[in-house]
């Protein structure tokens, strides 16, 4: 388990690091729902905030974005889908391609909000202990019926902390791959075959191997749970994502 912990949680003053780890989760589904009806004067001043707060809590941008290099390849995607699909007036008109104003404004707006959700997820996952996520997620499913609450947040836990661990072993294969010359071929469906079979084929692998290592320890979702507890500063988050989100739709 110790090798799963790349987006861990660590100690810091900011308040990010204090706030009670169920606004958190409120927070990011209440500003993610805004953040998709936003538009760039909107998206300029919610960005600039969590920047700031980022920065605040002296987390790594530049190192979680290395992480997410994927994730900016797929919004490259993205953007080229909504920038050639958008009906409009085109500025730039050749024989197979048409870009219009109308595309270049979606295609930015798009990945911009996708971008800030992911981002908003960074700095959550890196300011929050595992544990008190799997002990919020724990919360709030308690009230569902039907629904196994302790196995649902183990899960989530265990999933937060096998995504750096995927990422490292999507690097170790492109880096075996460079070696072997794959990237020469001019095919990208092959290049990305290539990728994907084995990352899944090592994922399942390491998720076996995680699995067994734990019922030969005996594990359970049975575990004393960090205490939740809520302070003032909390209610004064609340308060102020509150009025911001006002302030952002109206």
């Amino acid at each position: 388990m110790a090798e799963l912990t790349s987006f861990s949680y660590q100690p810091g003053d900011s308040l990010l690091h204090h706030i009670d780890v169920r606004f958190k989760i409120l927070f990011i589904i209440l500003i993610s729902l805004i953040c998709l009806n936003l538009y760039f004067l909107e998206l300029g001043i919610l960005t600039t905030l969590l920047l700031g707060l980022i920065f605040h809590a002296r987390l790594s941008l530049i190192s979680g974005l290395k992480e997410l290099r994927y994730f900016l390849i797929l919004l490259f995607f993205i953007f080229v889908a909504r920038l050639l699909s958008a009906d409009g007036p085109p500025i730039i008109n050749l024989k197979f391609v048409s870009v219009s104003i109308q595309g270049l404004h979606s295609g930015i707006l798009v990945c911009w909000r996708l971008a800030f959700i992911v981002i908003l997820g960074f700095a959550f996952i890196s300011t929050t202990r595992p544990s008190a996520i799997k002990a919020g997620v724990q919360w709030f499913l308690k009230p569902v019926p039907f629904i196994p609450e302790k196995k649902v947040a183990l899960m989530m836990g265990l999933i937060l902390r096998f995504i750096p661990v995927i990422f490292d072993q999507a690097g170790e294969i492109v880096d075996a791959q460079k070696a072997r010359g794959v990237e020469n071929r001019k095919n990208p469906v092959y290049r990305l075959t290539k990728l994907a079979l084995p990352l899944m084929r090592r994922t399942f692998e390491r998720a076996d191997n995680l699995v067994a290592a734990m019922e030969a320890r005996g594990f359970t979702e049975n575990r004393t749970d960090p205490e939740l507890a809520l302070h003032k500063r909390d209610w004064i988050s609340l308060i102020a994502v509150c009025f911001l989100s006002i302030f952002l739709l109206f």
